[in-house]
């Protein structure tokens, strides 16, 4: 088992990030003391921490992270990363898009000087 200072060094979630995720039942300690009610993690714990580490990278909101954890077996997980994959692929062709619209406009602006 591991105390949350212990856990958090682990995961690189911060211990107020921990407790949130305790809070809002994301990823509640294996343990708690019933008389200092300390916080207490174990492997279980670590696997779960380092899948929502993954998830914040892959800019999961907090409702999505829950549907993921709700859902034990997991089944939901690679539509959800589909999901994002191809949201992050729209994003860049839009951005594409405007990339070549500067390009157009800064090439306008170059013939009129000329």
């Amino acid at each position: 088992m591991y105390k949350i200072s212990e856990f958090s060094e682990m995961t690189g979630l911060t211990k107020e990030t921990l407790r949130y995720y305790a809070e809002v039942k994301l990823l509640e300690p294996a343990y708690v003391h019933p008389k200092n009610h300390y916080r207490y993690y174990d492997d279980g714990s670590y696997f779960l921490a380092v899948l929502l580490v993954k998830l914040r990278q892959f800019e999961f909101t907090i409702q999505e992270m829950i549907s993921v954890m709700e859902d034990e077996s997991f089944a939901n997980l690679e539509t959800l990363l589909q999901e994002k994959r191809d949201n992050i692929q729209l994003q860049i062709h839009h951005l594409q898009l405007k990339i070549n619209e500067i390009d157009v406009f800064l090439a306008t602006g170059r013939e009129i000087e000329e």
